[in-house]
């Protein structure tokens, strides 16, 4: 399974969807990343998306966007061959 990281905050509701769409899809184990205990991540979150929202989600190299990106890619059938992925 492919690494996965996530750059969140503590009370962010998208965030905690995230987190649970990618507990349903086998993901036991991902690198997240509190951007609101450590401000200095969400500059480094801001430069690798472009973005300022959280969550900013990766699967591997793939940055996948925030928790719509998530469900989009999921109800096409794009996240478990990306999660799969060697």
């Amino acid at each position: 399974m492919q690494k996965v990281t996530i750059y969140t905050t503590a009370y962010c509701p998208y965030c905690i969807r995230a987190k649970q769409l990618l507990k349903e899809r086998g993901v036991a184990d991902y690198q997240e990343i509190k951007v609101d205990q450590d401000p200095a991540q969400r500059q480094v979150m801001m430069e690798r998306s472009g973005r300022r929202t959280v969550p900013q989600i990766w699967i591997g190299e793939t940055h996948v966007g925030g928790c719509d990106d998530l469900f989009a890619l999921d109800q096409k059938g794009g996240l478990q061959p990306l999660l799969d992925a060697a």
